[in-house]
């Protein structure tokens, strides 16, 4: 499977950009599957309800399916996160997986860059940001876009991973 990945500091759009790019390359006829990595806790559960009542009862995995939707939820317990590679392995085949987060990772991505968080540029010191998507105006020695250009930014990953 292909991947190409959505980096950038907090509050540099990356979410927005995702969002974007999933609509405009599904838009194109293109199957895309997404990651999020987040660096804090997050649930996708409910106290109160059966799954999470399973999960708190100490169940390793609870598969919750219906007509609309299956989740898997696993509890790590104490054990390390998964690296990148065996989640990405967990997903059905699609055309493209946009990866958000894991910018230390060896995949290729696109750099989101909002001029007032101040955040320095990550592009400069690593050759896995192919591009910078912003909403400023830079200077750099790889292909910069606009942050909101999301055409523009679909077409260049598209091409970057050869659909």
């Amino acid at each position: 499977m292909r991947v190409f990945g959505v980096v950038g500091w907090k509050n540099a759009g990356k979410t927005g950009l995702m969002e974007r790019l999933v609509t405009e390359i599904t838009g194109r006829g293109i199957t895309v599957s997404t990651v999020k990595h987040a660096h804090h806790t997050f649930d996708v559960d409910h106290p109160g309800k059966d799954s999470h009542r399973h999960r708190s009862a100490g169940a390793s995995e609870v598969l919750l399916s219906s007509r609309n939707r299956v989740a898997i939820m696993q509890e790590l317990r104490d054990a390390p996160e998964p690296p990148l590679a065996e989640l990405l392995a967990r997903l059905k085949p699609v055309d493209l997986i946009l990866i958000e987060g894991y910018k230390r990772d060896d995949h290729p991505k696109v750099e989101a860059h909002r001029s007032v968080t101040g955040n320095a540029l990550i592009a400069p010191g690593d050759a896995t940001i192919r591009a910078v998507a912003s909403d400023v105006p830079l200077q750099l020695d790889r292909p910069v876009f606009d942050l909101d250009d999301t055409a523009a930014i679909a077409d260049f990953i598209l091409a970057e991973v050869g659909l």
